[in-house]
């Protein structure tokens, strides 16, 4: 049953690689595969986030609006005071915001849901005082500097986004399966009464998941500003909702304690590979999510029927 659950998402993600290959010449061309990793960026950005959450018990419906933010600020600080300290602006406005964010929850003590939706929409508000409405450039002659990110490189013309991916990934991987850290947060999410009466933190473990969630979220941010040279208060809105889908799709226990990085990662592709088949193929997007939706649905149903048989 546990090789279901770790290896049958990965089955998936190759029957639709296949699938693509036989039914279109454009799927496998170096243009499409280079394009397809970069429309990967943003969500698996969040979900590196979301899943090192979901893990610990716990979810940021905020992450959206933190990405909003941190657009905002790295965009309004580039044009003050450069690109660099634009994109550590941007970062580390996510990085704080996530911090508030946990301490929010961990302080109310009210469910994470209804607490992360409350502040998205303090966090949207806040992004419409900070631009007035509008939307923000960088000057002109930043521009390109500002838009590095986004830029191909020598691995094949793999972008430079794609390659901060790569990296938060493989972070987040190391901090959730190989550090104490990490198996505190899959503790917690477990059991919290029996991580605390273990010794545990369990306050500080939450308040630290989601301020890695809002450095995500910040990079993320980061990365649609310097695609589209801008940013305003709704860019990225409903983005935490596709994350929690790429995480829940890829294995992770929406109940929390089980779960892995590279489990999120593979259901961002499945998402994306989902979309990219769509438009290779022509097909009318409007099915796009009802697939969606089901295969959601189906992710989580199978995750509740070997919870049950292992019981």
């Amino acid at each position: 049953m546990r090789t279901l659950r770790d290896h049958g998402v990965v089955v998936a993600l190759a029957a639709l690689v296949l699938a693509l290959s036989l039914s279109t010449d454009t799927f496998l061309t170096k243009g499409n595969l280079v394009n397809l990793l970069d429309q990967a960026v943003v969500v698996g950005l969040l979900a590196c986030g979301m899943t090192l959450c979901v893990v610990c018990g716990v979810f940021d419906l905020a992450c959206g609006a933190v990405l909003a933010v941190s657009a905002v600020v790295a965009v309004i600080v580039t044009r003050s005071a450069g690109v660099p300290a634009g994109y550590a602006a941007g970062v580390a406005t996510g990085a704080l915001m996530g911090t508030a964010t946990g301490l929010a929850v961990v302080l109310s003590r009210v469910h994470s849901f209804i607490a992360t939706l409350a502040l998205s929409i303090v966090y949207r508000g806040l992004a419409v005082v900070i631009t007035g409405g509008a939307i923000v450039y960088p000057r002109a002659a930043q521009l390109d500097a500002f838009q590095m990110i986004g830029w191909p490189t020598a691995l094949g013309g793999i972008t430079a986004a794609t390659l901060v991916l790569a990296g938060v990934a493989a972070a987040a991987t190391v901090l959730l399966s190989a550090t104490a850290f990490g198996r505190s947060v899959h503790a917690v999410g477990g059991n919290p009464e029996a991580a605390r009466l273990s010794g545990i933190r369990t306050g500080p473990v939450r308040v630290a998941v989601f301020a890695a969630s809002g450095a995500c979220a910040g990079t993320a941010g980061l990365v649609m500003a310097a695609r589209g040279g801008s940013a305003q208060p709704g860019i990225g809105n409903l983005l935490e909702l596709t994350a929690i889908a790429a995480v829940v799709l890829g294995g992770t226990s929406i109940l929390g304690g089980e779960g892995a990085v590279w489990r999120g990662m593979v259901g961002v592709l499945i998402l994306t590979l989902i979309s990219n088949g769509f438009n290779l193929l022509g097909w009318n997007p409007t099915y796009k999510q009802v697939i969606e939706g089901l295969l959601i649905l189906s992710a989580v149903t199978l995750d509740q029927a070997l919870r049950r048989r292992e019981s």
